[in-house]
């Protein structure tokens, strides 16, 4: 009898699975008959709509008073609905990423992409060597392993499924067509990375995600758990590591930034320290966003607080 009522709830799951990956599937289609721009404002809208009234929008303005204690909780409430339409923007995004990519190097600025730091992708392009290049989820994050496709510089990305097994296919596949090889996040994504940078390769993860099993660090002065892969990489094939970012600018245009590389932290011993390491990439990450706080997904649990709420 247990058996049959596990079954009964499996089946139930993938159904549920299956109808929301459908109806997402349905949306973005829809959105495909429109004109680029009318479609992301569109979808921009929707999310302003829709977001604030989900059991998620409790959580972001917890993250949001967390994070900003200074602010009003008015200024608050102003980044978490910009914040939702960042997320519409994204989805709709994802129907349009070849035509929004239009970099021309030989036309800088006369599209809708203005790349920053194309020495830096030029130099990792033409002297093979292991390298590090991290990011968060700002703006559309998505546009640059793309950009460093076009650039002719292929990195191996490390990235999150999403939980649905219908709408993680289909990332994949469209993900693999534009952005070389992808490793996705589990047990054994460690060694995929190590073997790219044992091969002299370029390696691209999300720092920002949320993690329980990682090095004690802070983020917007709260405590919060990273991952230390990253800096047991960077130890391990003495690699650099270079900071990259989008930024959504008006009109829906992108600016795309690679950093000179980041100055690592030694211990004692001459050893590159992990835990600072890891706490460096958070200090990164944060004054990205409060640049640009709007431009993040506060939706997020990074600090692992959902249960608490």
């Amino acid at each position: 009898m247990r058996m049959i009522i596990t079954r009964i709830v499996l089946a139930l799951r993938k159904l549920s699975q299956w109808t929301v990956a459908q109806a997402a599937f349905g949306f973005l289609s829809m959105l495909k008959v429109l004109p680029a721009d009318s479609a992301i404002n569109f979808a921009d809208r929707l999310m302003r709509g829709i977001g604030p009234k989900t059991r998620r929008h409790t959580l972001m303005m917890v993250n949001l008073r967390n994070a900003f204690p200074e602010k009003s909780e008015a200024e608050r409430e102003t980044i978490a609905l910009a914040s939702w339409g960042h997320m519409g923007r994204l989805a709709a995004e994802y129907v349009f990423l070849d035509q929004l990519f239009d970099y021309d190097p030989e036309k800088p600025g006369e599209g809708r992409i203005e790349v920053s730091g194309v020495p830096i992708f030029m130099e990792l392009r033409n002297q093979p060597r292991p390298f590090i290049v991290f990011t968060a989820h700002t703006a559309n994050f998505e546009l640059l392993p793309v950009a460093g496709a076009a650039f002719g510089l292929m990195v191996t990305v490390l990235f999150r499924p999403p939980n649905n097994p219908y709408i993680a296919e289909k990332v994949f596949e469209f993900r693999a067509k534009r952005m070389g090889k992808l490793v996705p996040s589990h047990a054994g994504s460690s060694f995929a990375l190590a073997r790219q940078l044992e091969q002299g390769g370029g390696v691209g993860v999300l720092v920002d995600q949320k993690f329980t099993r990682g090095v004690q660090t802070q983020f917007f002065n709260n405590p919060v758990q990273t991952n230390p892969l990253l800096a047991k990489l960077a130890r391990q094939f003495g690699c650099d590591i270079y900071p990259a970012r989008c930024i959504r600018l008006p009109d829906n245009r992108f600016r795309l930034e690679i950093e000179p590389k980041i100055d690592l932290p030694v211990n004692d011993k001459g050893q590159l320290d992990v835990a600072a390491t890891a706490q460096l990439l958070n200090d990164k990450v944060e004054s990205w966003v409060r640049e640009y706080p709007e431009q993040w997904l506060w939706y997020h649990d990074r600090w692992n607080i959902k249960h608490t709420i």
